[in-house]
């Protein structure tokens, strides 16, 4: 490869945490124009290379050369200005600022000394437009879904000419109209010149707009590879080192039993469409819609976690208040929360409290904490979950994004909820991994509970529901049972309403 064609090139690049070699002797070339798919398992040193570019992490050896010359960004603001733009998985948005100042905020636009509130607002909207985000851009952030916080943050990356953009995730909580328009969106960029690193668990879209692939396991470089003439069984095995027996693995065997849990007309504020759908034990019910289709918003509500201003709950067949979550989990639900990060976990805590903080009088006696006992009941479902960990009081920030999310079932089993709320339970969540807590949910299921899982990702629900319910526009508009389960048909229900 001729030099002039090499945009990043890195050359025996090492980053070590403490016990963990996080990546070793790593050395690989990107070429202009080119869109680089790297793949790997959680831990695989994916987001550690991402933070080197990013100039979050320092390299402790070897030596990066961007555009031609020698790279070691002091700051992630460094990076940006050299030319290099990192849409994070985990979102990276002021909450409490308007899109349109989130999306401009490193070059507000200014008249007479003051912001030019009216160009913000229509650079802004053009942003969002480009992406298929139709929303008014002086909407705070704070009452963004994280798909639509992804896409806000897709937006952001378009704002700015960038020679090199890495793409994290990007995809995780997207539906497929959504997921065309970032291709094409991609592909633009691509004609201008523009180096995508491109990040993903779904392996079957990385064909569509990969030319190459780099995979990475344990911190090391396995191959770099045209992605011409693989397929995904191909990828599955350089990841994980080999085949993948069926992701799914539906067990028709599971009896479904009483109805759990039933939703009767629930309505989240005045006027809004009436909701009310059930679930039986050993049942995994799907939710299907796209993004701002009110089924996060449905869920939240019925677990106490947003307002509500009609409607019935009752679990096993009795009526039940639910005006806040304390009230949801004394009831036996537990919820999953599609943003584990800002919602589901204390980042800067073990493994042990944020499992055990859902019950924590299951583990005390006259009201002190025994924490030989938690100590017990922890390694327990660490094992059972097969969370990987040198100790059960590692903080949770240090673990990966699928492990992470394993943390967040545990508090929930912890609790012995018997009815799960599961919003994007895979979300950047590794091929492997992602089985893993697919057996995870049969065993659950087995165990007689009620399981309602919320997904963008369409073969995810095929392959693991009972049934799908479908969200359009804030209204449940569709009912599919398994046998007549048929990606074109969910689609077309979660479309009916938006049709003009």
């Amino acid at each position: 490869m001729q030099t002039a064609d090499v945009i990043l090139k890195l050359t025996g690049v090492g980053k070590i945490f403490p016990g963990v070699v996080a990546l070793s002797n790593l050395t690989l070339e990107l070429r202009r124009g080119e869109t680089h798919v790297v793949i790997g398992e959680n831990g695989a040193g994916k987001s550690t290379f991402i933070k080197l570019l990013a100039g979050i992490h320092e390299p402790d050896g070897g030596e990066i050369f961007f555009d031609g010359k020698r790279y070691r960004p002091r700051s992630p603001h460094d990076a940006q200005v050299q030319g290099i733009r990192i849409v994070h998985q985990e979102l990276n948005l002021l909450p409490y600022l308007s899109i349109a100042e989130n999306l401009m905020l490193e070059s507000l636009p200014s008249r007479r000394g003051l912001v030019d509130a009216a160009t913000m607002n229509r650079r802004a909207g053009e942003l969002l437009g480009e992406v298929g985000l139709d929303i008014d851009p002086r909407t705070r952030v704070e009452e963004l879904g994280v798909a639509q916080m992804q896409l806000v943050e897709i937006a952001k990356a378009l704002c700015y000419d960038s020679k090199l953009l890495v793409l994290d995730e990007p995809t995780a909580t997207l539906t497929p109209p959504e997921i065309e328009r970032l291709f094409a969106i991609i592909a633009k960029l691509k004609e201008r010149g523009v180096t995508i690193i491109y990040i993903s668990h779904r392996l079957h879209e990385v064909f569509r707009i990969g030319d190459r692939v780099t995979v990475l396991r344990n911190g090391e470089l396995v191959e770099t590879r045209d992605l011409k003439g693989l397929e995904v069984p191909d990828l599955v095995r350089l990841m994980i080192g080999r085949e993948l027996a069926d992701e799914y693995g539906f067990d028709a065997s599971i009896p479904l039993g009483r109805v759990a849990l039933e939703v009767k007309g629930l309505e989240r504020e005045a006027g809004a469409p009436p909701v009310s759908f059930h679930v039986r034990t050993g049942e995994i019910l799907g939710v299907a819609g796209l993004v701002g289709s009110g089924r996060t918003e449905a869920m939240r509500a019925i677990f106490g976690a947003d307002p509500k201003v009609a409607g019935e709950i009752e679990i096993d067949g009795t009526p039940v208040t639910i005006r806040t979550p304390k009230e949801a989990v004394r009831h036996g639900l537990g919820f999953l929360t599609e943003d584990r990060k800002g919602q589901g976990l204390l980042l800067d805590m073990g493994i042990d409290q944020n499992t055990t903080i859902t019950d924590l009088a299951r583990i005390s006696h006259s009201h002190l904490l025994d924490r030989a006992a938690e100590k017990l009941a922890v390694e327990d479902l660490v094992r059972k979950l097969r969370v990987k960990t040198a100790a059960i009081d590692t903080p949770v920030r240090n673990l990966s994004g699928g492990n992470q999310q394993k943390v967040v079932m545990a508090k929930w089993l912890f609790r012995e909820a018997s009815t799960l709320i599961l919003d994007e339970p895979t979300r950047g969540v590794d091929v492997g991994a992602r089985r893993e807590i697919y057996q995870l949910l049969w065993m659950l299921a087995a165990e007689q509970k009620a399981i309602i899982m919320v997904s963008s990702d369409l073969p995810e629900l095929v392959g693991m529901c009972h049934r799908i319910i479908v969200f359009s526009n804030g209204k449940l508009v569709g009912e599919l049972p398994r046998a007549e389960f048929d990606q074109e048909r969910i689609l077309s229900f979660a479309y009916q309403e938006h049709v003009h």
